[in-house]
């Protein structure tokens, strides 16, 4: 499995709230055997004593509880919140316990959405150079990247998020949705079944959103709405049902041109997927792009696949370039040994421009600065 499959779920026409285009998804018959919900947790669930008198503090907006053992139980859960009120922008940090816990003696799966993606971006060789070339520092050896944080905006300070998911309508069969800023392409949000995203569907309000996603929406103007022409061609329209068959080709133009354009780079990315956990039939996996820089859109997230690879739930957040830069940098240090000169080889660049570079995604504390300068003495001397 290398890309994200949608099979089984259709796009409907755009609903429109200033710069927030949503795109809802259907299902013809929901997914079987499988279903989610949602559990609330307490302020005290986002604290986390490692041991030596540091506590680690995160957002838990709610968490998601996947359900394969054919009960088909529901749950709502309502009003966690971190402090006195909402933050505008979320500290994510590596997570010190596993996201994702199966209930003991059930069939039943609790994980923190979207946490599970952002562990495996912010755990990408997370432990820095594996060989002490001299221009490393020794505390990079020992520590690594720790400790490694991303900043990502709550859902409700995303301008017109809010507003648009309570005016939204929502579709028979809906499972799903594509939230867009500024025409961009900020989540992707889907579920096994009706039931359940009419459940979670206000839960995207406490989602993390990237840096990127806010300023398109903040400084993006209002996008134009869908409208569907039925122009009364050579063979007219002559009843209702010729009237029916024209609009139902306007909703498939409009899946056709959106699918092909619009959600494009989400669905023909070429994804590395890790598997979390297996769930009967179902698994559970998080998933990282190839950090390609081209300037096409980079989506982390997590899925549930069925038997068949199709999907059954799927959560996306969007990076933002200078997100891209970093998982770029990183995965080409890794894969020359974190060796500073081959690396620069690798790209095509100068020695210093490779530490410009280094220094400039936030990752110049692990060098040192006498190595480097001893690297120097080197190169002009060979």
């Amino acid at each position: 499995m290398t890309r994200i499959d949608l099979t089984g779920l259709d796009t409907r026409p755009a609903q429109v709230w200033g710069g927030v285009r949503l795109v809802p998804l259907v299902r013809a018959e929901p997914v079987a055997g499988l279903r989610l919900g949602r559990e609330v947790y307490d302020a005290a669930d986002g604290r986390v004593d490692v041991g030596d008198g540091t506590v680690y503090t995160s957002y838990v907006p709610h968490g998601f509880v996947a359900d394969w053992s054919g009960a088909g139980r529901e749950e709502a859960a309502y009003g966690t919140r971190l402090g006195d009120g909402p933050p505008a922008t979320v500290p994510v940090r590596a997570p010190h316990r596993r996201l994702a816990r199966r209930v003991r003696g059930e069939r039943r799966l609790r994980f923190l959405p979207l946490h599970l993606a952002l562990e495996g971006y912010l755990s990408l060789h997370f432990g820095g150079p594996t060989v002490l070339w001299e221009e490393w520092s020794r505390a990079a050896l020992r520590r690594g990247l720790s400790p490694r944080a991303e900043a990502a905006y709550a859902g409700w300070e995303v301008p017109g998020l809010a507003e648009a998911l309570r005016v939204f309508e929502l579709h028979p069969g809906q499972c799903g949705v594509l939230v867009y800023t500024a025409d961009a392409l900020a989540a992707a949000f889907v579920v096994p079944h009706p039931e359940d995203y009419r459940l979670l569907h206000p839960t995207l309000v406490e989602d993390l959103y990237g840096e990127l996603v806010h300023q398109y929406a903040y400084y993006g103007g209002p996008v134009p709405e869908f409208t569907a022409r039925i122009r009364d061609g050579a063979g007219g329209i002559r009843d209702l049902a010729d009237l029916r068959a024209a609009a139902r080709e306007q909703e498939r133009r409009w899946a056709v041109a959106h699918d092909g354009l619009m959600a494009r780079d989400l669905l023909e990315t070429p994804y590395a997927f890790d598997r979390v956990y297996r769930m009967g039939s179902f698994a559970l996996y998080r998933f990282l792009p190839p950090f390609a820089r081209d300037g096409r859109e980079q989506h982390i997230g997590e899925l549930i696949t069925d038997h068949r690879g199709r999907t059954a739930y799927l959560k996306t957040f969007r990076l933002s370039e200078a997100q891209v830069r970093r998982g770029y940098l990183l995965r080409r240090l890794a894969s020359c040994d974190w060796h500073p000169g081959r690396t620069a080889e690798a790209l095509g660049i100068a020695r210093d421009e490779l530490v410009r570079r280094i220094r400039s995604a936030g990752f110049g504390a692990l060098l040192d600065a006498h190595g480097l300068a001893q690297a120097a003495r080197n190169a002009q001397e060979g």
